[in-house]
C-alpha cells in the first residue's frame, strides 16, 4: 500500500519505520541524482541528493538515534515519479526506506509501487520463467514460489523455518531458490552463492540441507574462513567437496550467479529474502510478513484457476 506523506495522518507509519526496525539485508547503490528541473531519460525530473537529505532531516531530525544514507535516486516505474531509496539505521538495525516523489516535487508517498491491472502479476510471472535455481517440489506444481536469498543474510536465516514449514504443508507448491548475494555488505555471500550453485549442479536434493546447515552456522563464517567452512557444509549435506570446490573456481559458476542477481534486479529485488508467489512479490517472511499470510496467498493460488 502507498501512503501520502503527511506527518499527522501517518504518525503510526512513522513510528513503525523509526522505532520498530527489523534487521534485513539490503543492496547499496551509488546515488546518481540530477538537479530539479533536469531530466533522467525523457520524462522524470529527479530531486537532488541535497534536497532529499534536507527533507529527511526535517522529517526525522528529532530522533537522535536515527541516521540515514541516500542510496539511490532514479526514475520510478510509475511514469514521471522519482524513486528515492534510503537506508535508515538505528541501534536496533537497518531498514530500506523508499520515497516516491511526485513530478512537481511538492508531494511524496512512501511504501511500494505495485503493478496494476486485471492480471497484475503476469509480467513478473513471465520474467520468472528465467529462474534456473535449484527446485524443491514437483515440476508440474500449481504454485511456484521463487525465493531470492543470500546465505549471509540474517533475515533469510530467520525466514528459513517458515519456508520449510510451508513446503511441508503445501505439496502442490514448488520452491525455486535464486542466488541474490548482497555482496556490498555481506562479504562472503558471493562465495556462498557459488557454493550453493555448485551443490545444486552436482545433486539438487542436497542443496536444501546445505542451505539449512549454512544458516545454522552463519555466525561462524567469515570472509577469511568461508572456503574451508563451506566445504565442510558441502560434505555434511552429502555432496562431494572436491567436485564442488572445482566447480566454484570455474568462470561459468560466477556467470550463473550474476545472471540470477540480474534477474532479481530486473524484478526490483532490493532486499533479501524476497519471494514471488506465482508472480506476487512478498518481502520478508519472518517478522514483517507472518506465516499465515503467506500460506493464505499460496492457498488462494491453489484454489484459483490461472488466467
Amino acid at each position: 500500500m502507498n501512503y501520502r506523506w503527511n506527518l499527522a495522518i501517518n504518525k503510526a507509519l512513522i513510528l513503525v519505520v523509526v522505532l520498530l526496525f527489523v534487521p534485513v539485508g539490503f543492496s547499496q547503490t551509488k546515488a546518481t541524482p540530477v538537479g530539479p528541473g533536469e531530466t533522467a531519460g525523457s520524462t522524470t525530473a529527479l530531486p537532488s541528493e541535497a534536497t532529499v537529505n534536507s527533507f529527511l532531516k526535517q522529517m526525522f531530525g528529532w530522533n537522535q538515534d536515527l541516521t540515514w544514507k541516500v542510496a539511490e535516486i532514479k526514475p520510478a516505474e510509475a511514469q514521471g515519479f522519482a524513486e528515492v531509496t534510503a537506508v535508515f539505521s538505528t541501534p536496533q538495525g537497518q531498514q530500506i526506506f523508499r520515497i516516491f516523489v511526485a513530478p512537481d516535487q511538492k508531494f511524496a508517498m512512501t511504501g511500494d509501487i505495485v503493478p496494476f491491472g486485471a492480471d497484475p502479476f503476469a509480467a513478473a510471472t513471465a520474467e520468472l520463467k528465467a529462474a534456473k535455481g535449484p527446485v524443491h517440489g514437483a515440476a508440474d506444481a500449481v504454485v511456484t514460489i521463487v525465493e531470492f536469498g543470500d546465505l549471509e543474510c540474517p533475515a533469510c536465516k530467520a525466514a528459513q523455518p517458515n519456508i520449510t514449514k510451508l513446503m511441508q504443508e503445501e505439496p502442490k507448491a514448488k520452491l525455486i531458490f535464486q542466488n541474490f548475494p548482497l555482496e556490498s555488505i555481506h562479504k562472503w555471500s558471493f562465495v556462498g552463492a557459488k557454493y550453493l550453485d555448485c551443490v545444486a549442479q552436482e545433486k539438487n536434493e542436497t542443496v536444501w540441507k546445505f542451505i539449512s546447515t549454512v544458516y545454522e552456522h552463519q555466525g561462524e563464517i567469515t570472509p577469511e574462513n568461508s572456503d574451508a567452512m563451506l566445504k565442510g557444509y558441502v560434505k555434511d549435506a552429502g555432496a562431494d567437496p572436491a567436485a564442488v570446490a572445482a566447480c566454484v573456481a570455474k568462470p561459468e559458476t560466477e556467470k550463473r550467479v550474476r545472471e540470477s542477481m540480474a534477474l532479481g534486479t530486473k524484478l526490483n529485488v532490493t532486499s533479501t529474502p524476497t519471494f514471488f508467489i506465482n508472480g506476487r512479490k512478498v518481502v520478508g517472511f519472518a517478522n514483517n510478513t507472518p506465516y499465515d499470510v503467506v500460506k493464505a496467498m499460496v492457498d488462494y493460488n491453489l484454489n484459483t484457476p490461472a488466467k
